[in-house]
């Protein structure tokens, strides 16, 4: 799904936040890293500009994944995708997948913030449930009216985003996860997330990376790959060049 623009009323937002890090630190225990048992799907880590990440960290093949919440391709791909990674290549240890948010409207800059919301060993619980609820809430915004639309787009950022969490029930499937509204208030108001978001932004545009969902191996942008089987088949060739040594 082509984006609009990077340009847009989003892309102001985020842009003009200004400014309203550090990589965590994986366990280093010879143990840990060498124990064919290892559960690598709990293997969480968030990066420089806050994106997301589980998997064995010295895995041959690193996948990173760059997806839009009100993109119904990604909704789609997720689906697919997370069960087969998880039961197959990366519990072996031998691929990592980072999560990178790839922001078109002011619903998807909303999500970005609360599933950011919260212990960051949940990331993925969040993540994986805006998705999968994804055809409601987004049949909601698509049925807003002028009113709703109005004050997700005017007025100051964090009300912009409280109305459009309201509006959505997104205070709701917060509060299912411990996180009361309050709580939920102080993250959309979070000045360093937004700024990490902004990065997210910007390490995309570097890439000339600019329709959703897209994807990198190993730092090489996957061009015109946006579907599940697509990428299954580039890591699979990836792995098999590795054994054969081709690569």
């Amino acid at each position: 799904m082509k984006l609009a623009g990077m340009k847009t009323a989003l892309g102001a937002m985020v842009l003009a936040a200004g400014a309203m890090t550090c990589v965590s630190a994986w366990a280093k225990t010879s143990k840990s890293l060498e124990t064919p048992s290892t559960n690598w799907n709990s293997r969480i880590a968030v990066t420089d500009n806050g994106s997301h990440q589980f998997g064995n960290p010295d895995a041959p093949v690193k996948l990173t994944e760059y997806v839009s919440y009100t993109c119904p391709h990604c909704a789609h791909y997720q689906q697919q995708s997370d069960p087969v990674l998880r039961l197959t290549v990366v519990p072996k240890g031998k691929v990592q997948v980072t999560v990178t948010n790839l922001l078109r409207n002011p619903i998807d800059l909303t999500i970005a913030m609360l599933t950011n919301c919260g212990d960051p060993n949940r990331f993925f619980v969040r993540h994986n449930a805006f998705f999968a609820t994804q055809e409601t809430w987004l049949e909601k915004a698509q049925k807003a009216t002028k009113g709703q639309q109005q004050r997700w787009f005017q007025g100051p950022m964090i009300t912009r985003l409280r109305a459009i969490a309201s509006d959505l029930d997104f205070y709701k499937m917060m509060s299912g996860w411990g996180i009361d509204r309050t709580q939920a208030d102080a993250c959309l108001a979070d000045s360093t997330m937004l700024d990490k978001l902004r990065a997210q932004q910007e390490q995309a545009a570097s890439l000339k990376i600019n329709s959703t969902p897209s994807f990198t191996l190993n730092g090489k942008v996957l061009t015109d790959v946006h579907d599940w089987a697509a990428v299954s088949t580039a890591i699979t060739d990836t792995l098999a060049e590795q054994r054969d040594g081709t690569i």
